[in-house]
């Protein structure tokens, strides 16, 4: 697995909010939620880095296609 690094995230309460409750739909915990919207902006940019791997605390979203799936 990748290290992972911690970092504070200012953000408004009716987007940190609004991410929550997403989250909250898709599964996942808010930090997860984070990083898959992370990872599948990188991606739609075409910025994702090469050969990294999601983490495992995620479930997997068939159309994430940064998945191992």
């Amino acid at each position: 697995m990748a290290e992972r690094k911690p970092f504070l995230l200012r953000v408004d309460r009716d987007t940190l909010d609004a991410v929550q409750r997403w989250a909250n739909d898709d599964l996942r915990s808010l930090n997860g939620q984070i990083e898959f919207l992370l990872r599948r902006a990188l991606r739609d940019a075409g910025r994702a880095p090469k050969g990294g791997a999601p983490s495992n605390n995620a479930p997997d979203d068939p159309t994430d296609t940064l998945s191992d799936a």
